[in-house]
């Protein structure tokens, strides 16, 4: 996951500008919705897992920044990851996950200033990515796992999941079940 950067953008630029500043400066990007980022460790769990699933040719997608898309949205369909996270038209607020662009970002040529704020996890951004809060969980937490659930949808699809020790099998089948019968706590909102 080397040469990867997540970073808060505000400024008076268009999704096309920022596209082709970055695809300029060597690189690619994926511009997300803010209000559906919660907590760099999201994205960046994101491109893992992206990178994972095309070193091991799981991927959905033809590109490993709509990869990192579906992963970042917790989807498994592509149209509903890229729908789910496309910053609003008009917005003047993206988080960039930047792949391939060492150093400096040239901000200012885009007429864009760092505002890493734009990345903090709330259970909002939680919720509006599906995740379940649970008492004890926290927002950024409870994505993480709502991220890796894409992975176990993706094998649902394809293959019949395969537990690596009968300790995973139990734990999974504990948690399906106190998940059936929704007895596991939830926080309040």
């Amino acid at each position: 996951m080397t040469g990867v950067q997540v970073v808060g953008l505000r400024g008076d630029f268009t999704f096309d500008e920022a596209i082709r500043h970055f695809s300029d400066a060597g690189g690619g990007v994926a511009l997300l919705d803010p209000a559906k980022v919660c907590g760099k460790d999201h994205v960046r769990s994101a491109v893992m897992h992206a990178e994972r699933a095309f070193a091991e040719g799981t991927n959905r997608s033809k590109t490993l920044l709509t990869e990192v898309i579906l992963y970042a949205a917790c989807e498994r369909q592509i149209g509903r990851a890229l729908r789910k996270m496309r910053p609003p038209e008009g917005s003047h607020a993206v988080v960039a996950v930047v792949i391939g662009v060492e150093g400096d970002l040239r901000l200012g040529e885009l007429g864009a200033e760092r505002d890493d704020a734009l990345c903090e996890a709330s259970p909002a951004k939680a919720e509006a990515l599906g995740a379940e809060m649970f008492c004890g969980i926290l927002p950024e937490e409870a994505v993480l796992e709502q991220l890796a659930m894409v992975d176990l949808m993706k094998q649902r699809l394809t293959a019949p999941i395969r537990p690596t020790s009968k300790g995973q099998l139990y734990i999974g089948r504990i948690f399906h079940q106190l998940w059936q019968a929704q007895t596991l706590p939830r926080l309040s909102t």
